[in-house]
């Protein structure tokens, strides 16, 4: 009796519930190939969201800023942590900070000033590519500054509008100032959209009257294990404070492991239940069968081989599963990967503090595709056991007399 064989033909003497099964079984995997590489793409746009847009990979502060921050805690000698991270091949952006008061005609809000170096920025943050309105930020035009997206919505103030900043400057002077408005923010961050004035940093020092230093300097680990990179950098800046993105956002952090973890879980419970389908279906055959197995059994076939056949129907359900899952996520995967997803009004929202991305993108490779595969013949083999054990020591002379 040629097992591989006989299971085959066992597949289609009902047609039907075969075809019902291999579907269900083929739509599980479809949905689950997507969903393997659609989230791992969707946490990296939010990771990349924080890194690229907000704080970079890593920040360099004085010791106790981020305690209590304040305009005259600064990095002394951020200049020449700059120059040696350089040499050292991490890219280093300073950056200055403070608060105030922004107005423009009859509104006002608290706003978050910002000092840029605008070419070494443009090295550790994509924050420039964000622009919604208007244009970034011009070392040639000192008094131009941007805008965050809600900020501006707030004080009612459009491209080439004025904006008056009023503060007090590190000498305990009155810091004001009347700006133009060169352009406008997307959607970035809660804190950003909401307060953020970016200037260049020489208005700032001036404004705010800062000579020297600055509050923070941004790093980007490049192709640096983060970690790495961090203690390469607390060696460059004995003294500092030195932290990754993940222990300055925590909470986001945790947010993209926390949702890594549950991809197993969406897996597990899709799956069971094509399990469960998969079970009824093998058990109803198996019971449809029962005198066959009998005859089979008193002819000589062994456990064993009764065994096979119920193991080979199972296996080759889930073989034609596995084939036209494939081929029928791919050309979506392929979609996925290079065009993304519109968000829709999704795009630009807040999640713990970071603006939801407008295209949300695949990360597809043959590694994320294994997991769905595998889960697949594991719990499609595991559901089949049960049946094939329960037809393989069935007893053959109760089994010919079954009705």
């Amino acid at each position: 009796m040629n097992v591989f064989k006989m299971g085959w033909r066992n597949v289609w003497r009902n047609k039907r519930r075969s075809a019902v099964t291999i579907a269900a079984m083929t739509l599980a995997l479809w949905v689950l190939l997507l969903y393997a590489g659609f989230i791992p793409g969707y946490l990296k746009n939010m990771e990349e969201g924080v890194t690229e847009l907000e704080i970079g990979d890593i920040q360099i502060h004085a010791d106790g800023y981020l305690t209590a921050p304040s305009l005259f805690t600064v990095i002394e000698d951020s200049t020449a942590i700059v120059a040696k991270l350089e040499e050292a091949g991490i890219a280093a952006s300073p950056r200055l900070q403070g608060g105030g008061l922004g107005a423009s005609g009859e509104f006002s809000a608290g706003v978050a000033l910002r000092g840029l170096d605008v070419e070494r920025d443009a090295k550790v943050s994509k924050l420039s590519m964000t622009v919604g309105e208007g244009s970034w930020l011009d070392p040639a035009d000192p008094k131009g500054v941007v805008l965050g997206k809600r900020l501006a919505k707030t004080l009612n103030v459009k491209v080439g509008g004025e904006l008056l900043v009023v503060s007090q400057a590190a000498d305990g002077s009155m810091a004001n100032d009347l700006f133009e408005v060169r352009g406008v923010l997307k959607g970035v961050s809660q804190g950003t959209d909401r307060t953020a004035v970016l200037m260049n940093a020489s208005t700032f020092r001036e404004l705010m009257v800062v000579p020297t230093g600055d509050h923070q300097i941004v790093l980007r680990r490049g192709d640096g294990e983060l970690n790495a990179v961090a203690d390469a950098a607390r060696a460059i800046a004995p003294g500092t404070d030195v932290r990754t993105w993940m222990e300055l956002m925590p909470a986001v952090a945790q947010m993209l492991q926390s949702v890594s973890g549950m991809i197993f879980i969406f897996y597990l419970i899709v799956y069971i239940a094509v399990g469960i389908l998969i079970l009824n279906a093998m058990l109803t055959a198996v019971f449809e069968r029962i005198r066959e197995f009998g005859v089979l059994k008193a002819i000589g076939a062994g456990p064993l081989r009764v065994l096979g056949v119920i193991l080979v129907e199972g296996a080759a359900q889930a073989g034609v599963a596995s084939v036209l899952g494939v081929l029928l996520a791919t050309p979506a995967m392929w979609y996925i990967q290079n065009h993304g997803i519109n968000a829709g009004a999704l795009g630009g929202m807040d999640a713990a503090g970071v603006a939801m991305p407008e295209i949300w993108y695949g990360i597809y490779s043959v590694e994320s595709c294994m997991g769905p595969l595998v889960l697949l013949w594991f719990i499609t083999m595991g559901a089949v056991l049960y049946p094939a054990l329960k037809a393989a020591w069935i007893n053959p002379i109760r089994a010919m007399r079954y009705r």
